[in-house]
């Protein structure tokens, strides 16, 4: 079969499309032939392997302990092995797995579920893990419930365009906050507020938020407190920028240091993936309540330029390989 497959840890240019051996499902799994992959920041960083304390969470320490890249899958089940009870052969599911971007791919039962009926391979593959980490961002670390005001920070990317829609779901005035190239989409996704952060600053404006939802941010806890409500809480997802130990993840590590002096809770998440939430993402794509935004669909063999697309900063939404 052919994949994405690098060696080494480096910028795009260690990617390269190859032919490898097709991979057989062990005890549990589930062989899926891909139809289209999701590109989340996560790729990045292993690709990169930067920052380094991604290395020390089992992905290889002085190479990628997997070849090939992607997590993100959404595709129909060729075969299942043993011990599989959810699914048999020509089911459609997504989930999250290692090595996407290939034309066959092996995933864990307990991290598939059955694809929504009404979406597209393409825009079924952004969510695995950009939806999942919303939903638990707000419906769980920020317990979000109707009547709030929300914040989201990074609304025009791929966990902030889900987190923009699942607060608006569960009945909060949410306020986004993009750049100029991404306001008119966190517009079309139902926020009713939205900052363009290069024009105003939403820490000196005065408004409070209950939950403010930061998603692969920079900006300094100190800031962020400035526009939390004395009782409220942040959940930071992810980072970027910072040196190349940490990456911007020592935000996270700190948080829950910082609410023992406060009020205010401060909350680092690192999402769990699991087959109940994909169903109940499942459940809301299917009721037309949350939808993916993709805005660019490239080939497999340009997985690399998807990559490379993704971390400039400037996609509105999700980025999606079709194989």
């Amino acid at each position: 079969m052919k994949a994405i497959v690098q060696d080494v840890y480096g910028d795009s240019d260690v990617l390269g499309l190859r032919d490898i051996p097709k991979p057989v499902p062990g005890n549990g799994e589930v062989l899926v032939k891909v139809r289209a992959a999701g590109v989340d920041q996560g790729v990045w960083h292993l690709m990169t392997g930067r920052p380094y304390l991604v290395r020390l969470f089992g992905f290889g320490l002085m190479k990628p302990k997997v070849p090939v890249r992607g997590r993100e899958v959404a595709g129909v089940v060729e075969s299942v092995g043993a011990g599989v009870t959810r699914f048999q052969p020509g089911d459609e599911v997504f989930g999250t797995c290692e090595g996407s971007f290939a034309e066959y791919v092996c995933a864990k039962e307990t991290l598939l579920a059955r694809k929504p009926a009404n979406l597209a391979f393409e825009e079924t593959a952004a969510a695995p893990i950009s939806a999942v980490t919303a939903l638990q961002a707000v419906r769980d670390a920020g317990q979000v419930t109707a009547g709030q005001k929300v914040l989201v920070i990074g609304a025009g990317g791929g966990v902030g365009s889900f987190a923009v829609q699942i607060a608006k779901d569960l009945g909060a005035e949410v306020t986004g906050v993009c750049s100029t190239g991404k306001v008119d989409l966190v517009r079309t996704l139902g926020a009713d507020h939205v900052v363009d952060y290069t024009r105003d600053d939403f820490a000196r404006a005065g408004a409070l938020y209950d939950v403010i939802i930061d998603t692969a941010g920079n900006r300094p806890l100190s800031v962020l407190k400035r526009a939390l409500a004395p009782q409220g809480t942040l959940v930071i997802v992810g980072g970027e920028g910072g040196g190349k130990v940490t990456g911007g993840f020592e935000r996270s590590m700190a948080a829950p240091l910082a609410s023992l002096f406060s009020g205010q809770k401060f909350k680092g998440l690192v999402a769990k993936e699991n087959h109940q939430d994909l169903e109940a993402l499942t459940a809301l794509f299917e009721a037309g309540r949350v939808k993916p935004a993709v805005e660019k669909v490239y080939p497999l063999a340009e997985a690399p330029a998807a990559i490379a697309h993704l971390h400039e900063g400037r996609v509105r939404g999700k980025v999606v390989v079709r194989v």
